[in-house]
């Protein structure tokens, strides 16, 4: 069955850095785009940022353009998302899954940035 696993989420400081990754499974990841999602306390599910399938084209969201890069290993079936100059407002669960939306969802990773 598809399945996320995402890991890397954690503690950091305004300024600080994470990278999150997203290992798939149950589908043949190299032939769908991917997406990120966060849901901060209290609010919808965002997307964040967008890989195609083959990694040759990306997006992001207006609120973290510049700041957060979208990359992905399909050797590995994994999927990265490196963030940088964190700020409170980026606080939330991060999600990932495919694009079009598969129903099952993993568990996330909780990214808390506070001083």
């Amino acid at each position: 069955q598809v399945q996320f696993v995402e890991s890397g989420g954690g503690w950091v400081q305004p300024g600080g850095s994470l990278r999150l990754s997203c290992a798939a499974s149950g589908f043949t990841f190299n032939r769908y785009a991917m997406n990120w999602y966060r849901q901060a306390p209290g609010k919808e599910r965002e997307y964040v940022a967008g890989i195609s399938s083959g990694g040759g084209t990306s997006s992001a969201s207006d609120s973290v353009k510049g700041r957060f890069t979208i990359f992905r290993d399909n050797a590995k079936n994994t999927m990265y998302l490196q963030m940088n100059s964190l700020n409170p407002e980026d606080t939330a669960v991060y999600y990932c899954n495919a694009s079009p939306v598969f129903a099952s969802w993993g568990q996330g990773t909780q990214v808390t940035v506070s001083s």
